[in-house]
């Protein structure tokens, strides 16, 4: 890493303090000097199962896994203020979102492993919001439709590596120093639902003249030893990869996070020691995609998979533009305030409203645009229904009728065209978890929505107020602790487009939002606890599973596990793409979490390096069956630019299961190859 004025502050603030301490000998003056934090970092591998898994976030059935591009990974950061004693953990992981359930499961972990240092109050757990990985990791109903039912294997592997990640920055801390820096991205993201957009006030829409917001925010860490890395936000959704997409990826800004890590500094995720973690989280992506053509996987080239790497690069640019740039050093400790909201059923008071009176939300309910899906970003929508109010008016004068016998329902929820009361049938959460966190002048607003732009200005603006801040010193952390639809503005949201459908407890959700984020931002001003809200479910019912498991693997007759049915060919040049076939069995017999099913290998010295596996950008794993038992695995690798010249090989590592359930491991080896 290059030298930066944020680098040398912790050597320099010791070297000043010893210099204090011969001049005046006083150990006041070199505790005075010593840097403010403690940090850490982790980073922990949560890839769920890669085949055969209904995909997280577009909720289309026909979207299963089938194998690995990029690992998925959490990464946390945990920071300690020397004064108090406070701390915090702040992580992002590459899942589509967060569900209370992985939260109270980590929390329990983490409690049974680190003892009271982490609780509700101090953990807050975002997500990047990639469509691209397995799903079946909630206990909510709704989110497990298009899952068949909850994946018992993924649910462990992701609250295992999340605490996983979070226990090792914790035995990882030292002293070190926080610092801030901030700037703008204009060629990552494009507003999705601009007609929405539109019916804000011209005070607010033209905050952003572009429709999105283009801020990137940088959190850097460092210490004595040097940079040990930094949290990005910027608002863009996560779906580069389109519905068409079966392998696991973290998508753009899984991307951008393996780019710094892997490619720039040479960290080796299986290694086992602490390297630069670079987390590109999410803040009001609402109405932000990556699709910079408005279409699935157009924008800026109509690859997918090239737009993805395109769009983490930009972002990663970005970011790095902050790193070598100035930095705004944190001083002033860590502070957090949590509580729990009753959102279905939340008094909002006139000053928040805008409407002249106090309203209400209400039971979550999904209107029709909801089942159109996000048309931009390929949100598997059902071609019947279409996006806007009164687009579908068969459901219309279903709601008409509804709203005439029940006004109450209208004062809340209207204009929106009622199709499903997920509320009312106990498939989505009524209680909410609300976070606000504070380090040195940095405040988090962490919120269990998809935040859109306008609706991020306004609780940033409201939180800013009752701290006495500014609101370019509020951010906010969508995708936290929890998921429960969009939030939009009232006046978005009277659009009725995918994100106002999905905007579930109703007109005044944002209102009641911005009220109750004034409350906590009150209480963190004046240094009093907040009230705890009801409580979150501690207990959750065994879910729903359709899906079976594995029964049983066979190769095809006259073949064995591991046998390779296409070999490489004898050479090849960088840019060139290797593809080798064997004779596998279900990889969800072992997800390999932390490990991987395949390397490649050079040879070096007599012995055999691996250079790529399955967590790496060059490599595919690609899983099909073959017949009814036997399972065809394909890996491929495409030698990057710069590759040594050299002998090498690809090694596949399956687990095979027999009808006893017994498991045995098994390792197939292609024949070797010239990379010249």
């Amino acid at each position: 890493m290059p030298e930066h004025p944020c680098r040398a502050l912790p050597a320099l603030l010791t070297l000043v303090g010893a210099l204090l301490l011969a001049r005046t000998g006083e150990p006041a003056a070199l505790l005075a000097a010593i840097p403010p934090f403690l940090v850490g970092r982790g980073v922990a591998d949560i890839t769920g199962e890669p085949a055969e898994a209904g995909m997280m976030g577009y909720a289309s059935p026909r979207q299963r896994t089938s194998g690995i591009h990029l690992r998925q990974r959490s990464r946390a950061f945990v920071v300690v203020d020397r004064d108090s004693g406070h701390r915090v953990a702040l992580v992002t992981v590459d899942l589509a979102m967060v569900f209370t359930a992985v939260r109270q499961a980590v929390l329990r972990r983490l409690a049974l492993s680190l003892g009271n240092h982490y609780g509700d109050a101090n953990v807050l757990i975002t997500a990047t919001h990639t469509h691209a990985g397995p799903g079946g990791f909630a206990h909510d109903t709704l989110y497990n439709i298009t899952t068949l039912g909850h994946l018992p294997r993924t649910f462990a592997a992701i609250v295992d590596g999340i605490a996983e990640s979070v226990e090792r920055a914790h035995r990882d801390l030292a002293p070190g120093t926080v610092s801030l820096a901030r700037g703008e991205l204009h060629d990552a993201s494009v507003n999705r639902s601009r007609r929405a957009f539109e019916r804000n006030p011209a005070e607010e829409r033209a905050v952003f003249p572009s429709g999105v917001d283009p801020t990137t925010t940088l959190l850097r860490f460092d210490r004595d030893d040097g940079p040990i890395g930094v949290i990005n936000w910027f608002a863009t959704h996560n779906t580069s990869m389109t519905v068409d997409n079966t392998l696991i990826s973290g998508d753009n800004k899984g991307y951008a996070a393996y780019h710094w890590e892997r490619e720039v500094s040479g960290v080796d995720y299986r290694d086992g020691r602490p390297g630069f973690v670079a987390a590109f989280a999410q803040t009001n992506a609402g109405d932000a995609s990556p699709n910079l053509n408005l279409r699935p996987g157009s924008g800026p080239t109509e690859d997918e998979v090239e737009n993805t790497r395109i769009i983490g690069l930009r972002q990663y640019a970005a970011a790095r533009r902050l790193w070598d740039g100035p930095c705004e050093p944190l001083t002033g400790g860590v502070a957090t305030r949590r509580s729990n909201v009753d959102m279905s059923r939340l008094p909002v008071r006139a000053e928040f409203t805008g409407s002249g009176r106090a309203e209400r939300t209400g039971d979550a309910l999904l209107g029709a645009s909801f089942a159109a899906g996000s048309t931009e970003d390929g949100g598997g929508g059902l071609p019947i229904f279409r996006e806007g109010v009164d687009a579908n008016p068969v459901v219309r004068a279903v709601s008409e009728v509804l709203y005439r016998l029940a006004p109450t329902l209208r004062r809340r929820h209207a204009p929106k065209d009622v199709l499903l009361p997920p509320g009312v049938l106990g498939w989505t959460p009524r209680v909410l978890p609300l976070h606000l966190v504070r380090v040195g002048s940095l405040h988090l607003v962490g919120v269990p929505h998809e935040v859109t732009a306008v609706a991020g200005l306004r609780l940033r603006r409201t939180v800013a107020r009752e701290l006495g801040v500014s609101p370019r010193d509020v951010l906010v952390a969508g995708y936290a602790n929890a998921y429960a639809g969009y939030l939009t503005t009232p006046e978005e949201y009277d659009q009725q487009d995918y994100e106002g459908g999905h905007t579930m407890y109703g007109r005044w959700q944002l209102p009641a939002y911005q009220q109750e984020f004034a409350r906590l931002a009150a209480d963190l001003r004046a240094g009093r606890p907040s009230a705890p809200g009801p409580r979150l479910p501690e207990r959750f019912r065994d879910p729903v599973r359709l899906r079976p498991g594995v029964v049983l693997d066979a190769p095809p007759p006259g073949r064995r596990f591991g046998d390779v049915v296409r070999e490489p060919a004898a050479r090849y040049a960088p840019g060139h793409r290797v593809l080798v076939v064997f004779v596998g069995a279900h990889p969800n017999n072992d997800l390999h979490r932390g490990g991987t099913y395949l390397e490649v290998q050079r040879r070096e010295d007599g012995t055999w390096r691996t250079v790529a596996d399955d967590g790496d950008w060059s490599t595919r794993f690609r899983w099909s069956r073959w017949g009814l038992a036997a399972s065809r695995i394909e890996v491929s690798w495409d030698i990057p630019p710069g590759t040594r010249p050299g002998e090498y090989r690809v090694t596949y590592h399956g687990d095979a299961r027999d009808l006893f359930g017994r498991i045995t491991p098994f390792r197939g080896v292609s024949r070797t190859f010239t990379v010249s």
